[in-house]
């Protein structure tokens, strides 16, 4: 199950009502829909709409119920019941590269635990138009109801992959012309120096710990942002974000001016 556990069961719950109806639009598969008594009926009525057009149920609720089918999230009066999220497999990522006529950009998350920092992630890359986020099975966030609540309706927009072994699956992107690009704090360079206009999967690891030693090891090239403050991190999302719209300034820069950045030494694949 991808969801959070309750007693809707293998199903997956999405809260509030911009992740909904986003969900509703990407084309998930919705099998009911709880409204809040006494909500604003301006504010739910694009999800009654929507939900009308595609004939699934929408059921009026107490508040309460709500709390329990999505705790701990702020459901704004506003939950579906909907078939469990289907994980992207990794060449669906590249593919949707392809089809754009784009150079891939991805995201790799090494053990991100905390759904909401994924959520952010995965609005941040739909608005940076990233073609996909891998994530391990194993110590990471999945696409729970307070991910997709963070995510603002992106969870629905951006394909996320979920593979077994990161490293493995550094491979098999090296295989096909990949890049690999970490992010870490001792790296010898800022980011502004590395050419982010290849084709490129960035790391991001974990707030706590940074990337593992063995992924950091499997990276290409490391980069890091430049602090100038007293304290020395920044959160995992707005990492990601900063990292990401490097990439779109340098990828804008050199469809305008032939490419300009440092390119890293050639590799063996």
């Amino acid at each position: 199950m991808t969801g959070r556990e309750t007693d809707i069961g293998q199903d997956e719950i999405i809260a509030g009502r911009h992740p909904v109806l986003e969900a509703l639009r990407a084309g998930r598969d919705i099998h009911k829909i709880w409204i809040a008594e006494g909500v604003r009926r301006e504010l739910i009525r694009p999800i009654e709409e929507e939900a009308r057009r595609r004939g699934i149920v929408v059921q009026t609720a107490d508040r309460r119920k709500l709390d329990q089918i999505a705790p701990g999230v702020a459901h704004q009066g506003v939950a579906a019941q909907a078939a469990a999220h289907r994980y992207a497999e990794l060449d669906e990522l590249l593919e949707r590269a392809a089809a754009k006529g784009e150079p891939p950009l991805l995201l790799l998350l090494d053990e991100i635990e905390d759904p909401h920092n994924l959520g952010s992630i995965l609005r941040t890359a739909e608005c940076a138009g990233a073609h996909g986020i891998v994530i391990p099975k194993r110590r990471s966030a999945g696409l729970t109801a307070a991910a997709y609540k963070a995510s603002a309706g992106a969870a629905a927009l951006v394909p996320v992959a979920r593979v077994t072994n990161l490293a493995q699956t550094i491979d098999r992107l090296k295989e096909r012309g990949i890049w690999i690009a970490g992010a870490d704090a001792a790296a010898p360079d800022d980011v502004w120096r590395a050419d982010l206009t290849l084709p490129l999967a960035i790391v991001i690891g974990s707030e706590g710990r940074g990337i593992g030693r063995l992924i950091r090891d499997k990276c290409d090239f490391l980069v890091r942002l430049p602090m100038f403050g007293r304290i020395n991190s920044l959160n995992a999302s707005v990492a990601a974000g900063v990292l990401l719209y490097e990439a779109v300034r340098q990828r804008a820069a050199a469809a305008d001016k032939g490419g300009s950045g440092v390119r890293p030494a050639e590799r063996d694949v």
